[in-house]
């Protein structure tokens, strides 16, 4: 206690005098020395080492695991100057920046490398619906550098039950200027690049070329298809999701790296009414989160390069039951789409 006590005493009057903590460690580095010495220089039975408790085996132990300690918070720190990117404003990220990612910047597979290759990317999300809405905010939570997203379409009263980027103080508003507005509430540091008009075949490969990855959340198989071929064409990978009612599926399709398009595992438009529109249907208001979640998540994947993707994957979940399935797809020969590539 007494030992404890005067190291006690060493370290508070070194905080006081504001001693760098390194000359405080020091401190008390000697002064564990020095009783160590007095156990070995002293005969058995001296006062002294019985004040310091008869032997210096509970000291060794006490310095070896101080030492380790110390070892480890050393190794934390140096791992974190390496993986964390420079702070100054001339660097690539601001101190408000590095705070708002750092829990991406701890992850071993995103790292600050990967935020870098986060904020360097350019994705478009086309439709800001249900799959678009929770896919823009998580992009751009995620530190996404620029986002594009296009859609002809005004919010509506009837979009609020699952459409979560806009508000009821926006009805009436184009959906691709509600979606910038909650963007930049969400993440100021993000350029949002909104597109108030439909994609049709005029712009579709102008458009898609000035981005490094897409995602479609539409609900009409004219659009899908015309996004695929296009994307396929600029060897753009896609991410495509789809959901009604109870029930979503989502994968990435990059055939430009040996993975099926959307046209080769779905060759064919579903016939009329096999497939209803949300508006006839329904839909359960989560999905669209789940799924649109999903598809941001598979985005930050790719774009870093963590994990797994679903590249030639396709994710199929059963909000209802509970249940999600992945099942394997591959290339079809003779796709209209990609086939060129096989």
């Amino acid at each position: 206690m007494l030992v404890l006590g005067l190291a006690a005493g060493l370290w508070g009057l070194g905080w006081l005098l504001r001693v760098p903590v390194a000359l405080r460690l020091a401190a008390l580095a000697v002064l564990w020395a020095a009783i160590i010495l007095a156990h070995l220089v002293l005969p058995e039975g001296a006062g002294l080492r019985q004040t310091l408790g008869g032997s210096a085996a509970g000291w060794a132990v006490l310095g070896g695991a101080a030492g380790l300690v110390l070892i480890y918070a050393i190794g934390l720190k140096h791992l974190k100057a390496r993986t964390t990117p420079a702070a100054s404003e001339e660097g690539p990220f601001r101190q408000a920046e590095l705070d708002r990612y750092s829990r991406h910047i701890l992850l071993r597979e995103i790292g600050g490398p990967g935020q870098m290759r986060l904020k360097s990317a350019k994705v478009l999300v086309i439709g800001a619906g249900g799959l678009g809405s929770p896919a823009l905010l998580y992009l751009a939570a995620s530190g996404v550098g620029t986002l594009g997203v296009i859609d002809d379409d005004r919010v509506e009263g009837s979009n609020l039950q699952r459409q979560i980027i806009h508000s009821d103080q926006r009805i009436g508003m184009a959906k691709t200027q509600s979606a910038e507005i909650a963007v930049k509430a969400l993440n100021p540091f993000v350029e949002v690049r909104p597109y108030q008009r439909r994609l049709d075949a005029e712009i579709a490969e102008a458009l898609i070329a000035e981005y490094d990855l897409v995602l479609d959340g539409t609900d009409n198989f004219d659009t899908r298809y015309l996004v695929n071929r296009t994307c396929a064409k600029l060897g753009k990978p896609l991410i495509a999701g789809a959901m009604t009612q109870w029930e979503g599926q989502l994968s990435l399709y990059d055939p430009a790296h040996g993975t099926p398009c959307y046209e080769c595992v779905f060759p064919e438009r579903p016939l009329p009414g096999m497939v209803p529109a949300c508006a006839e249907a329904g839909v359960a208001a989560p999905l669209p989160g789940i799924i649109g979640a999903m598809m941001a998540m598979e985005a930050v994947k790719h774009l870093t390069g963590a994990g797994e993707t679903l590249a030639g994957r396709l994710l199929i979940h059963d909000a209802l039951y509970a249940e999600s399935r992945v099942i394997a797809v591959k290339r079809r020969a003779g796709c209209a789409a990609c086939g060129a590539m096989h």
